[in-house]
């Protein structure tokens, strides 16, 4: 008998994963042609809560509960979803939607910083010190600095840097102060991203006016940007780390990029030029070698 080429359900889940986050860079700048930068942010933050919101009543469960838990999850909003969405979208008012996601792989690297420095378990190591010098070669070698770069490129990446940053640190706190705690993921992840829309509806008014028109596309691109990127993708991680591991499943980071690059090029018609694939590749070569993946691979058995 032929054998059962079929997918098991983690992979499923982990390729879709890896799709909905790539094409949300391309639905980012979608949404920039009608929207301004928090605009977007918001957008994406408000739509996603009400998608788990709504999973959340599906499923029977409740919010969670203390005064300790909702501070807790101010703080991971802040470096999870209203900075990092909003550093992204104003991001790719000047740089493509192809380069945002290539520097998006560079959160590994940042986890793994701000776990060597807060977390006491974390200690460095020259798996770990290789693994960011080959990931920072990677990121200039994305930048071409021996390119005459503008002023507003080299804004556009360094603020397309910042989520990475924000992401790294995100982690390390949600793992020493949320880790084992008895909320499920779905009502962890809806209260986080609602009060993250809390944050940018209380700065949006001061920043940003009413937008004149909202497109049928840019509407779209919202929904699928907020419902999908910032709300399935949420229940989609959750089971791939529930069945595959926490390990399997950090490795998204591998075809987040490969997803934004074919959407970019493909469907927004956005240059790519040598340096970025090769740095991309240059800068996912760091992860693993900063989590000692690749020594432990050369060990023999």
């Amino acid at each position: 008998m032929g054998r059962n080429r079929q997918l098991p359900p983690w992979q499923t889940s982990f390729v879709l994963l890896s799709a909905i986050w790539g094409a949300s860079f391309m639905f980012i700048k979608v949404g920039l042609e009608d929207l301004g930068p928090l605009e977007v942010a918001f957008a994406r933050c408000a739509l996603g809560a009400l998608a788990l919101i709504a999973l959340v009543a599906v499923l029977r469960q409740q919010l969670p509960r203390g005064r300790e838990i909702w501070a807790r999850l101010f703080v991971i909003a802040i470096f999870f979803n209203s900075v990092p969405f909003s550093l992204f979208s104003f991001g790719e008012q000047h740089v493509s939607s192809v380069i945002a996601g290539i520097l998006n792989a560079t959160t590994p690297l940042c986890t793994v910083l701000f776990a060597m420095a807060l977390l006491p378990d974390e200690r460095p190591s020259r798996a770990r010190v290789g693994g960011l010098l080959v990931g920072f070669a990677g990121v200039l070698t994305v930048l071409g600095p021996w390119r005459n770069l503008g002023g507003g490129t080299v804004l556009g990446y360094a603020l397309c840097l910042g989520p990475a940053i924000c992401y790294g640190f995100g982690y390390a706190y949600t793992r020493r102060h949320l880790v084992g705690r008895q909320e499920s993921f779905v009502s962890l992840s809806a209260a986080q991203v609602g009060i993250g829309a809390l944050q940018l509806a209380v700065v949006m008014p001061f920043f940003s006016s009413a937008p004149s028109h909202i497109s049928l596309k840019v509407w779209g691109s919202m929904l699928a940007l907020g419902a999908l990127g910032t709300g399935i993708a949420y229940v989609l991680n959750y089971d791939v780390i529930h069945r595959a591991g926490a390990t399997t499943a950090s490795s998204v980071t591998y075809l987040v990029p490969l997803f934004a690059t074919l959407f970019g090029v493909t469907l927004l018609s956005e240059g790519l030029t040598w340096n970025e694939p090769v740095g991309a590749l240059v800068i996912i070569l760091g992860v693993p070698i900063s989590q000692g993946v690749l020594r432990r691979a050369t060990v023999p058995a």
